[in-house]
């Protein structure tokens, strides 16, 4: 069986890998920074959030959206710095945290919904669409931990992970970015999705910390890989044939500054990138 190679490690936290112009881009989420890394390990920095940063995405003109967390609000990278997009915090119940970005430049933006490191009981909690402008409203309803979401190549069907579901969950896209239809794409067993990617094939695949692997699934929930990586998966991404894996031996913020030892961690893609992210 093949096993992942590490590309870089030393890392915080990382989450929320994104493909764009031959370099992974990811959050170093309790390091406070957004990186790119191309597949020669060369790391760059391209922001620093004090509310430490999650989901990424672009808008159609190339600016970079960016999840501050703790603060709960949603910026864009300006030429001259970091820049308010909406604040979420009257619709986000707790930290926010994964994203995707669709063709017209709405964010939908994930949250925990609870206070996981304290220990508190799961709850559910919303999807928030934000319109480029600005404006945000509740996309879905009684999500348990959304996290991880993908967009279709069509642009019509919206797939999510809610972590403690544990499923994969899907939503038909209306014209003006509304969710309807929702359905479950795929039940995990033994596992639970945190961040998701789409391939070219249909497939999606879940990082799941509780199994330690990387798992791709097809509509209905059949698992046709599973690549075991012996530690926490946290995300994943496919770009140039390859799979990113994000993986870290624990989630706890005090345990990752401590222990400097995530990863990101490089296997070759059996189908190539496809939708959004």
């Amino acid at each position: 069986m093949l096993c992942p190679e590490t590309l870089i490690d030393g890392l915080r936290f990382p989450e929320g890998p994104r493909w764009r112009d031959g370099r992974l881009w990811f959050s170093d989420m309790h390091a406070q920074q957004v990186l790119a890394v191309d597949p020669s390990g060369k790391l760059e920095t391209i922001a620093r959030v004090p509310e430490d940063p999650s989901g990424l995405g672009w808008l159609p003109d190339g600016r970079l959206l960016i999840v501050s967390m703790h603060d709960r609000r949603l910026l864009r990278l300006d030429p001259g710095g970091l820049t308010e997009v909406a604040d979420l915090s009257h619709l986000a119940p707790f930290h926010c945290n994964d994203m995707v970005v669709d063709a017209r430049g709405r964010a939908y933006v994930g949250n925990f919904g609870f206070d996981l490191h304290a220990g508190q009981s799961p709850a559910p909690t919303n999807l928030v669409l934000v319109e480029p402008d600005g404006r945000t409203r509740v996309a879905a309803e009684d999500l348990r931990f959304p996290n991880g979401t993908v967009i279709t190549p069509d642009g019509r069907t919206l797939i999510i992970g809610e972590t403690f579901g544990p499923c994969l969950t899907a939503f038909d896209v209306a014209e003006d970015g509304s969710l309807s239809g929702r359905r479950e794409w795929a039940r995990m067993e033994g596992a639970v999705p945190d961040g998701i990617c789409l391939d070219a094939e249909g497939g999606v695949w879940s990082a799941s910390p509780t199994s330690n692997d990387c798992i791709r699934q097809l509509e209905g929930g059949e698992v046709t890989h599973r690549i075991d990586v012996g530690r926490g998966a946290f995300a994943c991404m496919i770009g140039d044939g390859k799979l990113y894996i994000l993986t870290s031996s624990s989630s706890s913020p005090d345990q990752c500054k401590a222990n400097m030892d995530a990863r990101v961690e490089v296997i070759d893609a059996p189908y190539g990138h496809a939708g959004l992210p």
